[in-house]
């Protein structure tokens, strides 16, 4: 009797190894409450204004809108910053990817890429900043500073960045091999910016570089940096990247048009990123995390970059009435 216990005893932790080394110990979450939003379809960067309120890009305008995340539906407002980020009159699409709240101040940075044809587009180039104000109750969000609008040649002149090819992938499509896409930014804890990176991913790795002087930067000084990080996300690039406390978290994508997604958690430093298995996430096109304070990372918002999304037989971002353009939203629940 006691042979055939210990027997089963050592069967069942066989089975565990096996459960845990085929990937399965890895789903850490689930999506829940899936949910539809009006008046853009390329939702981009955002951030949390609030216990249950958000702002958000499109890359495809140079707007900034407000949601509620509790009643889905259109925009509580909108913010058109064409005029302060300065854009050119001809291909006035500033293509903004990311967005990072610092304190009451929230960043945002274009793709500084090319266009699909890989025709240079000087608007994409932008970093400016907003403030989040509380004017009776409603939300208001403001410029502050100015646009800054030479990132990219920074980056490029900086010697610990040589081994990227910066300059070489700036010349190429952002979707082509070793080109160049911005399109993640997040907070650090010591208050500094992380970069994303889609493209390039150097040796196969994504790519983040820390800028440690944001407030500076919109003031009109010249960003300081501090050496690039490279972070094995099974060869993919980084399509947003949020922090909460002292934890990152990363949607990856392929530096292409398709491909798949994943989610990561990282501790930061010199920690390896940790795969967050969640299922039907591909069934989505996430592109913004949306952490809010009183949730943590218990439960957090995806928003999906909707463009391609046929409605009325035509990609989302080519329809004309706004009204009819959507987003989706699902959030990500962490397993008991």
């Amino acid at each position: 009797m006691r042979i055939c216990q210990s027997l089963n005893v050592r069967l069942l932790l066989f089975l565990l190894l096996a459960w845990w080394f085929t990937g399965e110990a890895a789903e850490r979450g689930r999506l829940v409450n899936p949910a539809t939003y009006l008046g853009m379809a390329d939702a981009s960067g955002g951030v949390a204004v609030g216990s249950n309120l958000f702002v958000v890009a499109d890359d495809e305008s140079n707007a900034i809108r407000l949601y509620s995340a509790d009643t889905p539906g259109p925009p509580l407002q909108q913010y058109d910053f064409s005029a302060f980020v300065q854009v050119e009159r001809k291909h006035v699409e500033a293509d903004l990817e990311a967005a990072a709240r610092i304190g009451d101040r929230i960043y945002w940075i274009g793709s500084h890429g090319r266009n699909k044809n890989g025709r240079e587009r000087p608007n994409r180039g932008c970093f400016f900043g907003t403030a989040i104000r509380d004017a009776g109750g409603q939300v208001q969000v403001l410029p502050v500073g100015q646009p800054y609008r030479a990132l990219l040649r920074d980056l490029e002149a900086d010697p610990r960045f040589q081994g990227y090819r910066l300059a070489q992938a700036a010349a190429r499509g952002p979707k082509e091999p070793a080109g160049l896409n911005i399109e993640g930014l997040s907070a650090t804890p010591e208050g500094h910016l992380l970069i994303g990176f889609r493209n390039p991913i150097p040796d196969g790795k994504a790519l983040l570089i820390p800028m440690t002087n944001p407030t500076e930067v919109v003031g009109g000084s010249r960003p300081a940096f501090e050496p690039g990080i490279q972070l094995d996300l099974d060869g993919l690039g980084i399509r947003d990247i949020a922090l909460y406390q002292q934890t990152y978290i990363i949607i990856a994508g392929s530096y292409h048009g398709g491909g798949k997604f994943e989610l990561f958690r990282w501790s930061g430093g010199n920690s390896g990123p940790e795969r967050i298995k969640i299922k039907r996430l591909n069934d989505y096109h996430p592109e913004a995390i949306i952490i809010y304070p009183g949730k943590g990372l218990r439960e957090f918002q995806l928003l999906s970059d909707d463009g391609t999304e046929p409605v009325d037989g035509v990609p989302g971002k080519e329809v004309k009435d706004p009204s009819k353009k959507t987003f989706r939203s699902v959030w990500v629940r962490e397993e008991e």
